[in-house]
């Protein structure tokens, strides 16, 4: 008989923005820009389609951080 996919439970649980950074910026490889509560907000107001009641997943969202942050950052530089 199989358990629990404990994995699985953890990416789709819904989360809230300060639950999703700690997540988030845990165990990320050292050459991946780290996600801060200001950067998130940023992303939630400009993806707002991406979110009921304000819940974060890692299933949903972790991915799309991961593409959009790099882009983000080089354009606050310039």
């Amino acid at each position: 008989m199989r358990g629990p996919d404990l994995d699985r439970e953890r990416s789709e649980k819904k989360r809230s923005l300060a639950e999703f950074v700690a997540l988030y910026n845990d165990g990320l490889p050292t050459e991946f820009p780290r996600v801060t509560l200001a950067l998130l907000r940023e992303y939630q107001s400009k993806y707002a389609y991406q979110f009921e009641g304000g819940e974060w997943s890692l299933e949903l969202h972790r991915k799309k951080i991961m593409d959009w942050l790099p882009g983000h950052l080089k354009s606050l530089e310039a």
